[in-house]
């Protein structure tokens, strides 16, 4: 089942790496030598001639869905308009068809809301990005010379406890599903391995960096970060369909159920009751197309923090030929330019979010499914059609 409409928005492979909350693993990327300038963004997307190219979206999420996606769609919020695709089901059950409207689990889109919380500490001269992590934390870390800069890029070195948790992604998540972990248990099992790499060498992406993330938000404001989400970014943006719900694990209001499959069998296993506790600030929040769009947009037009910070997020370490890295934050190179957000994997859902340079054009794709390398390949083909055309 497809449904399309286009209205005015109420605010202008093999397998990826089982079940974790990013696209796969990348090879470890050294950053740019020390002084030299940041990469730039060269052809960003800032206002796309061509319109998004409705076709080609529709024929993604057709794609995704033959390959075993129960559902996916696309939400593209264009200057105000805004478009609206779907295919297949939220939920197998019932039968009731997917919609933009439905809310999701983000995964590590959370990292950009986290990053954001971060930059604001900066801007209000609580945090320095390039202070040891160990300043703010005492004895937390094994190098004092992790800093809070090397974690928002991944350059830390910190192990990624995820890798252990879910080896084997149905029987690790069947574990993990309802606990509930303490940030400190989540470190302890990331501290367990050494170091992978000399803090600031290269990029290599861990999950572990932002736990620290959420730790030192809590740290420095003395309240959980669910209260950093909800008073700094959530009631200022109006995002009505974002929540941050841990430890509990069930998801508010109409939602897609998210459907992983098995490693063997292929099989579907419903992952929608989850606490997403091994992931916290880098993995838990709840939202919505809508509100993913907002954010970013509001991210990039500089509604959310002062523009020395949002300067500092859009300092990019290459992460392969296509991709790089700035803090929380990733950069996609199309055949148009390069648009800004960040991609997010739990189980049962797959996540797209990015907008242009100027945040006028913002794109929110989605599948219900997660350890289906083929159909995460398939989605990515949503960005070049959305901004494209």
């Amino acid at each position: 089942m497809v449904s399309t409409t286009v209205g005015t928005s109420a605010a202008a492979l093999g397998a990826i790496v089982l079940s974790l909350l990013t696209a796969p693993a990348q090879a470890a990327v050294p950053p740019p030598a020390p002084g030299a300038a940041a990469r730039p963004a060269a052809g960003a997307v800032t206002a796309p001639a061509a319109a998004p190219d409705t076709a080609e979206l529709r024929k993604v999420l057709r794609t995704a869905r033959s390959q075993g996606a129960p559902g996916a769609f696309a939400r593209v919020d264009d200057n105000g308009k805004a478009l609206h695709l779907a295919e297949g089901v939220a939920d197998r059950g019932t039968g009731r068809a997917i919609g933009t409207g439905d809310l999701i689990r983000v995964g590590s889109v959370t990292k950009t809301f986290t990053a954001v919380v971060l930059l604001q500490l900066v801007d209000e001269g609580k945090l320095k990005l390039d202070t040891s992590v160990n300043t703010y934390l005492p004895g937390l870390l094994p190098d004092k010379r992790i800093t809070v800069r090397h974690v928002l890029s991944h350059r830390s070195g910190l192990y990624d406890h995820a890798n252990s948790l879910f080896a084997q992604s149905v029987q690790g998540f069947e574990k993990v599903r309802d606990r509930v972990y303490t940030y400190r248990q989540l470190m302890d099992l990331s501290l367990a391995k050494p170091l992978t790499n000399t803090p600031g060498a290269v990029y290599s992406y861990s999950n572990a960096n932002f736990v620290v993330a959420g730790m030192l938000i809590e740290k420095l404001t003395g309240k959980p970060v669910a209260t950093a989400y909800r008073e700094r970014l959530i009631k200022p943006l109006k995002l009505t369909d974002t929540y941050y719900v841990h430890p509990k694990n069930t998801i508010p209001g109409r939602y897609a159920r998210g459907y992983m499959t098995a490693d063997s069998s292929g099989r579907k296993i419903d992952s929608t009751r989850q606490t997403v506790s091994w992931a916290q600030s880098a993995g838990a929040l709840i939202s919505s197309g809508k509100d993913l769009n907002r954010f970013l947009s509001a991210l990039m037009r500089g509604e959310l923090t002062s523009a020395a910070q949002l300067k500092q997020m859009l300092r990019w370490t290459p992460v392969n030929s296509t991709q790089a890295y700035g803090l929380g934050l990733r950069r996609r190179d199309l055949s148009c330019g390069s648009v800004y957000g960040h991609t997010g994997t739990v189980q049962g859902y797959y996540t797209w979010a990015f907008t242009t340079k100027n945040g006028r054009r913002s794109l929110t794709s989605f599948a219900n499914t997660s350890n289906n390398g083929t159909v995460y390949t398939t989605m990515n083909r949503t960005l070049e059609a959305a901004f494209c055309g």
